[in-house]
């Protein structure tokens, strides 16, 4: 549903200031219309923007720094893994266990 709203909102807003932009024929005024309906694809845009901001925000807090990893590799079976450039040192066993009190 957002996906079409998105993309909806997206096309009203590519497309309708190069509509006003015509001019009216002889005898129609539509320019007040277009206005409008232009006027409605910022508001819907800009509400989109301020629900996904926060969204992207939080997606962006759980990805790391893209930097400290290989480019994907395909293996052999088909399963494609991401290596580290520097790998994590492993703790030692115990360590990093929760323990009931």
């Amino acid at each position: 549903m957002q996906r079409s709203a998105l993309a909806l909102a997206l096309v009203l807003a590519v497309a309708l200031p190069a509509a006003a932009q015509t001019p009216a024929p002889e005898g129609e005024e539509y320019g007040e219309g277009l206005g409008l309906i232009e006027e409605g694809a910022r508001i819907i845009l800009r509400r989109l923007l301020a629900d996904m901001e926060p969204m992207m925000r939080d997606l962006a807090g759980m990805i790391d720094d893209l930097s400290a990893y290989h480019p994907p590799e395909r293996l052999p079976n088909g399963d494609i893994i991401i290596r580290r450039k520097i790998p994590l040192v492993p703790l030692p066993p115990g360590e990093g266990e929760e323990t009931d009190l």
